[in-house]
């Protein structure tokens, strides 16, 4: 069994982080364990013990459900199809960039279609029984190192706004539901850094990696062929 479920950025009237990530994540946990399912994978992501709220909570009570039957914890670092994008205001196609934090602290960005690929693995290969594998890409790199490969893929300077610690903290604080919460959580553990430490991993589960650049250079190209597209209206 494989579960990806999260109800931060896909979910219906109703799902909260207490109903989807933690009490249905423990719900199909007793399931599984009750139909004898032979392995459990479970994408989550690493810990910050400075820094808690619900999703990080909901995602440590899962990891401990599941540490008395086969699993396999897929602690995958920042995906860069949500935090390189405009939708958290990483705006590419403007050439603006919001970071959390000084922008200072390393990260192994991650492709989700490469997490996708080691959450296959365990169940294809027998591998990684009762693992937790740390995934992302091998070289960190900062919030400001990834500005700056965007700026030379896309040959303009991009404007950066950044996001104090400080300012994220009286965010936490203030948060009303667990959802704000857990979002402004994870831009804290961002400004944090997310250095992960997985050696080895390639060699035994041998996936290529996107890098920053390439995926860089995907989303600038798709941005540029949307503006040639773009129909025009005579004056």
């Amino acid at each position: 069994m494989i579960s990806t479920a999260s109800s931060t950025l896909s979910r219906q009237a109703g799902d909260s982080i207490e109903s989807v990530d933690l009490q249905g994540q423990l719900g199909l946990v007793s399931t599984a364990r009750g139909a004898g399912v032979r392995r459990f994978v479970f994408v989550s992501f690493p810990d910050d013990p400075t820094v808690q709220y619900p999703l990080t909570q909901a995602k440590r009570s899962v990891e401990r459900a599941i540490a008395d039957i086969d699993f396999t914890s897929i602690q995958a670092s920042y995906f860069m199809e949500v935090w390189l994008t405009p939708a958290v205001g990483f705006d590419y196609f403007h050439g603006r960039a919001r970071i959390y934090g000084d922008g200072l602290k390393p990260i192994n960005w991650v492709s989700y279609r490469d997490v996708a690929e080691f959450c296959i693995a365990p169940i294809l290969r027998s591998v990684a029984s009762r693992s937790v594998l740390a995934v992302g890409d091998p070289e960190a790199l900062t919030p400001l190192e990834v500005v700056k490969i965007f700026e030379e893929e896309s040959g303009r300077r991009f404007e950066v706004e950044t996001i104090s610690e400080a300012k994220l903290r009286e965010q936490l604080d203030s948060a009303n539901d667990s959802l704000e919460k857990s979002f402004v959580g994870l831009m804290l553990q961002y400004a944090h850094g997310d250095v992960i430490d997985s050696p080895g991993l390639l060699e035994w589960i041998p996936v290529r990696l996107k890098s920053v650049r390439e995926y860089a250079r995907t989303v600038l190209e798709l941005c540029e062929r949307a503006t040639v597209d773009a129909p025009t209206h005579p004056s």
